[in-house]
């Protein structure tokens, strides 16, 4: 069965009747999410050596697309994994890939935060302000500290999509020893100390379980590190920043506001609740 096809039963079958209550409602797509799992869809991009479709950037515009004209909600949450799976793609584990390709993870991206000295200002405000996407998605304040093979990470990411839906997040931080750039992460959701609000206040669309990500810290073992040390910064430029811009031109004026750009307000927290645990 060609992707396409397999879209087509899915929008019929389960997004469809299901988006009334996700976009009226608020609630997160989960039944979407679980078939297009099933049907092959999370992991199109990811390698046919993993299990997976072996397809790219094109095929993944073509499905947020055609999603985008049923559920905004499920759009916005297919944008952000895909767009997550080109990092993992080139940089995680063979197993992590492997569940991918089987549709039993989702990811999502966990980059965008407030420029230094402007947080609470930026949160009140629930936009980018004058600040713009350079200060927000490419210099992180999220900081991590090795001590042997463990690495404590702490922050603050705004405009998550799937907060606390996901089954994992890549996440930036400054350096652990080069003085400049950024690092990658692949963070569990399930990882002790991850928090997501108890209310969500995201700009993404209704459903989406847009939101912020708390790290107080959450520790992560060294391999979990995607890339080397400090070379994040080239692969948001080279892979990320471009999937992002096709997908949301993809989804069009759907997709309300770029889940990389956008801020939330904060709130009371609650743990992070993985996608396999529910």
């Amino acid at each position: 069965m060609s992707y396409r096809t397999a879209l087509s039963e899915v929008l019929t079958s389960v997004i469809e009747p299901s988006a009334g209550v996700t976009g009226g409602e608020g609630r997160f797509p989960r039944g979407s999410v679980t078939a297009l799992g099933r049907a092959g869809l999370l992991g199109l991009t990811v390698s046919a050596e993993f299990g997976g479709g072996g397809r790219g950037l094109p095929e993944a515009v073509d499905v947020v697309a055609r999603t985008a004209r049923v559920c905004p909600a499920t759009a916005a949450v297919l944008q952000s994994h895909y767009a997550a799976v080109a990092v993992i793609e080139s940089y995680g584990s063979p197993w992590v890939r492997g569940e991918i390709a089987a549709g039993r993870h989702l990811s999502s991206l966990a980059l965008a935060e407030a420029p230094e000295g402007d947080v609470e200002g930026a949160e009140s405000a629930g936009g980018v302000g004058g600040q713009g996407l350079e200060a927000q998605l490419l210099v992180p304040r999220s900081v991590a500290a090795r001590t042997g093979d463990v690495v404590a990470l702490r922050g603050r990411k705004h405009q998550v999509v799937a907060a606390g839906e996901a089954d994992s997040y890549v996440w930036s931080s400054r350096p652990l020893v080069v003085p400049d750039g950024m690092s990658l992460w692949l963070v569990p959701a399930h990882a002790p100390n991850l928090f997501v609000p108890a209310r969500a206040g995201g700009a993404g669309p209704r459903g989406s379980a847009t939101s912020t990500v708390f790290a107080d810290p959450v520790l992560v073992p060294a391999d979990a590190m995607l890339g080397g040390d400090g070379g994040g910064l080239d692969t948001v430029l080279r892979r990320v920043l471009p999937w992002l811009l096709e997908l949301r031109a993809a989804a069009g004026a759907r997709v309300l506001r770029s889940p990389v750009v956008d801020m939330s307000h904060g709130g009371a927290r609650r743990p992070a609740e993985s996608l396999a645990s529910s």
